[in-house]
């Protein structure tokens, strides 16, 4: 446990070291203050284009906005971190791989799933953060312009998205343990990511796949219940758990 403890430490030290924490800090924070500040700012632009659009015959009408117009921000916008997140962090074993850092650790008696393990610990709780800290800045100001209570099971809806960015570390730690280059990582996580999208379309399937918590944005606006998700659910935590042991297994017979 010593071991495992330690090299946390060393990985949250290395976030530092190369601003990957700051990064991600900024990107969501940014991301928090732009959901409301688009709902806020939408009567405004409105108006301004009413001028333009009259003199073509359209006319603009008077745009209403409260915290669902925020909350509907906060979920087309997050997508933007996700990816930035997954860009940011598909490197996170194969940096060390090309450098041969992991071989030192190694010979010292570091078990190899002590290594992915603390990763995976450290993308877990910077997720966490980042997540909840764009979760955090958009319900406050939401509290403070209009009225959050209008939105149902708000934190439900924010919790399901939050489960699919846990599904997406899951495949990070799996490609992480099957290729070598952070390019083939983010491309692996993309492309299964992709399949499940496509595979969506087939009626009756969907709701067993993870990108089904993707709808999980229509649930503030009273279209769709938490039972609808129940399936999705219970598969990503299951394939999240099954990404992560297959990938220990991986890890512990690759060629270093």
């Amino acid at each position: 446990m010593r071991q495992l403890t330690t090299f946390i430490q060393k990985e949250f030290m290395e976030v530092c070291r190369n601003n990957k924490l700051m990064i991600c800090t900024i990107v969501f924070f940014l991301l928090g203050i732009m959901n409301p500040a688009i709902a806020k700012l939408t009567p405004w632009l409105f108006e301004k284009l009413s001028s333009s659009y009259e003199d073509m015959g359209i006319i603009l009408t008077d745009v209403k906005v409260n915290a669902l117009t925020s909350w509907e921000q906060f979920y087309k916008n997050l997508p933007i971190g996700m990816v930035v997140f997954v860009l940011m962090f598909s490197s996170i074993v194969a940096s060390e791989l090309e450098r041969g850092t992991l071989i030192n650790i190694l010979t010292k008696g570091m078990a190899r799933w002590k290594i992915l393990a603390s990763k995976g610990i450290l993308l877990l709780v910077m997720w966490t953060g980042c997540y909840f800290l764009t979760y955090g800045i958009t319900y406050v100001y939401n509290d403070i312009y209009w009225d959050n209570a209008i939105g149902k099971n708000l934190f439900f809806s924010a919790l399901c998205m939050y489960l699919l960015g846990v599904w997406l570390i899951s495949l990070i730690l799996l490609m992480s343990a099957l290729a070598n280059h952070g390019t083939g990582v983010a491309l692996g996580t993309s492309v299964v990511f992709l399949i499940c999208y496509l595979i969506s379309v087939i009626p009756n399937v969907e709701k067993y796949l993870p990108t089904k918590l993707m709808e999980c944005s229509q649930i503030p606006f009273g279209r769709g219940t938490p039972d609808d998700f129940t399936y999705a659910i219970v598969i990503i935590i299951l394939w999240s758990l099954m990404d992560v042991m297959i990938g220990i297994l991986v890890f512990n017979k690759k060629n270093i």
